[in-house]
């Protein structure tokens, strides 16, 4: 991912020192474990530990030979095992790549969903406080773009909020799914190295064993993961693409921060743009579209092939980062976010009432008029409206039909914009508890 969208805590698991050390990681717990069987004697163990360091020196080198070897994991053995000196004989001992790097893998995954989950909370947390502070800031509800019932802008944050609850339970599985690696050689069988050795290099590392790998771990654990990224990503552009509509000038409901000394357009100084949701909702597709080759990772040629592998360099790190990132600079708008409930008022009004057709559909059914007729009674005065320009509750009360049924008292109940908010606690209770 590149710089102007990567932030420092995530964008370090990603580095080649992290994915070095992370691989050191995983052939020490593997020569540690040689050693409680009796295969690697104390002191070569001891030399190891103390000697072998995986630094940005030793990154250097790693890259040297690997220029040579074309081949990463051979140079990053080389590498280590020469600090070693004639103990490095017993590093990657029995192993296969895939044993270090799909292990490895699962380390930096789990602490790449750490950051997300905590990122995640942070925006429940700012989410809910939105939810309870506008709770009863009455706006327009729409379906299709059009005005149609009232809600709150509360409930829309709540509605957020229980979306994001999701995807946090989402990540939290992928977490738990991820969390497996495998050494057990080349073709997953233990030829040249026992399952004690995993079982206790994998305990060391809090991990669990792949029940039946190949050469690798199995790449429906790490599309799940993606998916889980994506479908979060795709959350976030649906709240950004809400925050886009209602800065519109046409609406301007609420409006995403704009900072002192920030500049809107290169030729028009009155611009506030929503740039932030609008790179949110870039972002996403990009995280979204790493889901298809994910789970086209999924399918390798017999015990495994290579073909997944120059995939996840890009797709892994890409969605994490981007992910990441656009969660904060989600919680960085609801940190500022500008809210107008005037102008919700205000566009309220532009319908004329005609919101309020539900409850004198339903008034004129209970009054006794069949549901088609009480529909057609209803649209009709509502075209008036609309066509016209004058206020629906006019229009119905000049109705004879409407006058037969429903009395000036019926018209002032219905035309209570509160109640449709009536069960609004109901909602909250299902949603915060």
């Amino acid at each position: 991912m590149i710089e102007r969208y990567t932030r420092k805590e995530i964008g370090a698991i990603w580095t080649d020192l992290n994915k070095f050390r992370k691989w050191w990681q995983v052939e020490l717990a593997v020569c540690r474990a040689w050693n409680k069987l009796g295969k690697i004697p104390d002191e070569d163990l001891k030399t190891i530990e103390q000697k072998v360091k995986v630094d940005e020196k030793t990154v250097e080198r790693i890259k040297d030979l690997d220029r040579v070897y074309r081949h990463d994991v051979l140079a990053f053995v080389t590498a280590v095992s020469e600090q070693a000196g004639p103990s490095g004989r017993y590093i990657h001992l029995g192993l296969t790549s895939s044993d270090v790097i799909d292990t490895a893998l699962a380390l930096l995954l789990r602490e790449t969903l750490d950051i997300l989950i905590k990122d995640v909370d942070q925006v429940l947390e700012k989410l809910k406080d939105l939810a309870f502070r506008y709770k009863d800031t009455i706006m327009m509800g729409r379906t299709h773009g059009v005005h149609a019932e009232p809600i709150t802008l509360g409930l829309k944050f709540a509605v957020w909020f229980d979306e994001m609850r999701r995807n946090k339970e989402r990540l939290e599985r992928a977490k738990e799914r991820v969390s497996y690696g495998k050494i057990s050689g080349a073709v997953g069988t233990y030829s040249n190295v026992p399952p004690e050795v995993e079982k206790l290099a994998l305990e060391e590392l809090g991990l669990k064993p792949e029940p039946a790998s190949t050469q690798i771990v199995h790449r429906d654990r790490h599309a799940e993961f993606i998916t889980a990224l994506a479908i979060t990503a795709s959350s976030l552009e649906k709240f950004a693409t809400e925050i886009r509509h209602l800065q519109r000038t046409e609406v301007l409901e609420v409006q995403e921060p704009f900072k002192e000394g920030q500049r809107g357009s290169s030729a028009m100084p009155h611009k506030k743009n929503p740039v932030h949701a609008e790179r949110i909702c870039g972002l996403a597709r990009l995280i979204r579209s790493h889901s298809i080759p994910a789970m086209e990772n999924i399918v390798l040629w017999h015990e495994r092939d290579i073909s997944h592998s120059s995939v996840e360099r890009i797709i892994l790190p890409d969605a994490s980062i981007a992910l990441d990132y656009i969660l904060n600079l989600f919680l960085e708008i609801l940190n500022g976010l500008v809210v107008y409930p005037e102008r919700m008022r205000q566009n309220m009004d532009l319908s004329m009432g005609l919101y309020f057709s539900s409850k004198v559909l339903v008034a004129l059914t209970e009054k006794g008029l069949s549901r088609d007729e009480a529909y057609d009674v209803v649209q009709r005065c509502a075209m008036k409206s609309w066509d016209q320009k004058i206020h629906f509750r006019e229009v119905l009360s000049k109705d004879p039909v409407v006058s037969e049924f429903l009395t000036d008292e019926d018209l002032d109940r219905i035309f209570d914009p509160g109640s449709f908010l009536k069960h609004v606690d109901y909602i909250y209770e299902k949603v915060f508890g």
